[in-house]
């Protein structure tokens, strides 16, 4: 008997792993089906369009970070430390294949073209992210560890854009060393010289 929850995930992974490497129309059913070994009409039995694949997998992907978020959150409550472990993991999956880029930034660059239910997981996740970064500026600033020269949801925008930049810079250079080159002055910037 084939595992269907087992399917599903393999089918979500590849098409994580398609999008990452060539974006929302750089892969179809029959590339999923090469890598997972199954046939379309099994992918289509479980997501029946590429619109409910791709939100299936972004709505997915928004609950892990924000998962992933918490846990760190239990294991780092200082602000700083928070702000240098969401950097410092981004600065480890840069050279992954897999992982080398958001998923939700990657789709946000091809937003024009992206189904309405697509895009609307992809806000959800760049607010949810958005607003747990203003609650890191709005706690570091109270503490005395950061320096903000803008309100903590402007700073959080901005923070945010820099990541995806030094994602976007370390693709483009062919080198994932970029992305730290990139974002560990803009953490520096931040932080109150004592």
């Amino acid at each position: 008997m084939v595992n269907s929850s087992g399917t599903s995930d393999n089918i979500l992974r590849c098409a994580q792993t398609l999008i990452v490497a060539g974006g929302y129309n750089g892969f179809s059913y029959a590339d999923i089906a090469k890598v997972v070994g199954v046939r379309n009409a099994s992918i289509h039995h479980h997501f029946p369009s590429k619109a409910i694949l791709v939100q299936t997998l972004v709505a997915r992907y928004r609950q892990e970070v924000e998962a992933g978020i918490a846990e760190m959150e239990r294991q780092v409550t200082d602000p700083l430390g928070q702000l240098c472990a969401y950097t410092g993991f981004w600065e480890g999956c840069i050279d992954q294949a897999a992982t080398s880029f958001c998923v939700c930034a990657l789709l946000a660059s091809e937003m024009p073209l992206l189904p309405e239910e697509i895009a609307l997981e992809v806000r959800a996740h760049f607010r949810s992210l958005s607003a747990w970064l203003a609650s890191v500026f709005e706690r570091g600033a109270k503490l005395g560890s950061f320096a903000l020269s803008a309100p903590p949801k402007v700073e959080a925008e901005m923070f945010l854009a820099a990541v995806h930049g030094a994602m976007l810079s370390a693709r483009a250079y062919g080198d994932p060393k970029m992305f730290g080159v990139i974002i560990n002055p803009v953490v520096e910037r931040l932080v109150r010289k004592a």
